[in-house]
């Protein structure tokens, strides 16, 4: 998937701490949601589709992704 980033507002969350090893995300058009490193703004960046990103904050919220 091609998607234009260049207009993206990016944004940390509230929790982040106003570091800069933070994940930023944006709310692209369409409902996409673009994900990326606040250390590489200019670098790759994850493009999830509205069932993507349901599926991907369920799971964290779900303890999927938990390390521990």
């Amino acid at each position: 998937m091609n998607v234009d980033l260049s207009s993206a507002k990016w944004f940390k969350s509230s929790r982040s701490g106003g570091g800069k090893d933070c994940v930023e995300a944006a709310f692209l058009d369409g409902g996409l949601v673009g994900v990326r490193d606040s250390k590489n703004p200019t670098g790759p960046a994850l493009v999830f589709t509205p069932s993507e990103w349901d599926g991907f904050t369920a799971g964290i919220k779900g303890g999927q992704f938990d390390q521990s």
